[in-house]
């Protein structure tokens, strides 16, 4: 039997949430799995990614294939590096120490770099709606700028017709 590691998808239309499952290579898409071994959510920014290392090693190592896209995702949370590490540790060419060692070392890089991305993409948003709050000043300033000479023109009216219907009223009285 072949065995996949895969998207399955769940979620709504448009919004596709999916598992990343180690399943029979002949099973449909969303069908049987054997093992969940994490979750993917492309609707966020950054993309959200929930993993069991270990899990998708060990099934690495019993020769499970992983399609494009999990082999992207694996790739991203170092479950491909660990894989790599253990093969090295089963040569000799490293000690399970040292293999730790380089992991960690390289999923403390890793977080920073999705640190740094997360606060440029606040700031980013942060800056966006500044902008948006001063164009929105500008223009209620050019709104109220363009309405107030009407308001006096209207109350210069108003002035100039008043002595008219005053003038008028007392006519008729008389």
């Amino acid at each position: 039997m072949s065995v996949k590691i895969r998207l399955q998808r769940h979620g709504k239309k448009g919004k596709p949430y999916y598992w990343i499952v180690a399943a029979d290579a002949r099973a449909k898409r969303d069908g049987k799995y054997l093992e969940k071994i994490g979750a993917y959510n492309p609707n966020t920014n950054p993309a959200t990614i929930e993993l069991d290392v270990d899990g998708a090693v060990k099934w690495l190592q019993d020769g499970a294939q992983p399609t494009d896209t999990a082999r992207a995702i694996l790739s991203y949370k170092g479950a491909l590096l660990k894989n790599h590490l253990a093969g090295g540790v089963r040569k000799g060419a490293l000690t399970e120490e040292q293999a730790e060692e380089k992991f960690n070392a390289w999923l403390e890089e890793k977080a920073g770099k999705v640190e740094a991305k997360t606060e440029g993409l606040a700031k980013a948003e942060a800056e966006a709606k500044a902008k948006a709050i001063e164009a929105e000043k500008a223009a209620n300033e050019a709104r109220i700028a363009a309405n107030a000479p009407v308001e006096e023109e209207v109350a210069e009216e108003a002035t100039e017709e008043a002595p008219e219907v005053e003038a008028e009223a007392s006519n008729e009285e008389e």
